[in-house]
């Protein structure tokens, strides 16, 4: 975890995400990211310069009854960081009553306006969120490919409305480092219950780059680093 609370405290200083007496709202999934997200915060916490509280918060999309996350919860407790669960019907608003065929959008709006919310609510100026070095990449490439696009979303936005910062301590971290770190410190994580997981065109994305860094050895680390010169989205 040394590590990754290294990278994490690199993305900070260098998009100064942290400042203080902030208060932040960790949006915690259940999966691995999320998790990293708050166990290497919580670390950072106790020896940083810059004093910040957290607190953990998490919604249920409804994709079964009352999913459980008490693992979750017994982890954010062992770390000293508050846990707010929301139930929501999201799943149910997206898949039985909208019917989507193309769910993902649609889901991942609905989430950001409920996290956004719920951050606001527990008296946090700051969300941070679990998109690692592997989602920025694959989001670039994503923008390209899907929209014609050189745009990636950013380290640190401003969402005026709510008067909130979203923040991203993870950019610099890769997900195998993540996988690696859960797998060892043996992480609770919440398998996803969505019936589109693992099959999504991000999911195509990255495939697609795990192929072309066959022949091209340090595809992700260049796109990374041409995103930072040209300070493409707030990089």
């Amino acid at each position: 975890m040394r590590q990754l609370q290294s990278l994490m405290r690199r993305a900070i200083a260098d998009y100064e995400m942290i400042a203080p007496g902030d208060r932040i709202a960790v949006g915690l999934s259940g999966g691995k990211d999320s998790l990293a997200l708050l166990d290497g915060l919580a670390a950072l916490r106790r020896y940083y310069p810059v004093p910040f509280s957290l607190c953990a918060i998490t919604l249920d999309l409804g994709f079964e009854k009352e999913a459980d996350f008490s693992a979750v919860e017994a982890f954010c407790a062992a770390r000293g960081v508050p846990f707010v669960l929301r139930r929501t019907q999201i799943a149910e608003i997206v898949f039985d009553v909208r019917k989507e065929k193309n769910p993902c959008s649609l889901c991942a709006k609905m989430r950001r306006g409920a996290l956004h919310e719920l951050a606001v609510q527990q008296g946090c100026n700051k969300l941070a969120l679990g998109h690692h070095f592997d989602d920025a990449v694959q989001t670039f490439f994503m923008n390209l490919f899907y929209s014609g696009k050189l745009s990636c979303f950013s380290p640190k936005t401003y969402l005026s409305r709510k008067d909130l910062w979203m923040i991203r301590p993870l950019i610099f971290t890769e997900e195998a480092s993540i996988r690696a770190a859960a797998r060892r410190n043996a992480f609770p994580v919440v398998k996803s219950a969505c019936p589109a997981d693992g099959a999504t065109s991000r999911q195509d994305t990255a495939e697609l780059l795990a192929s072309l860094e066959q022949q091209f050895p340090d595809l992700r680390a260049k796109a990374m680093g041409a995103m930072q010169r040209a300070h493409l989205s707030g990089w």
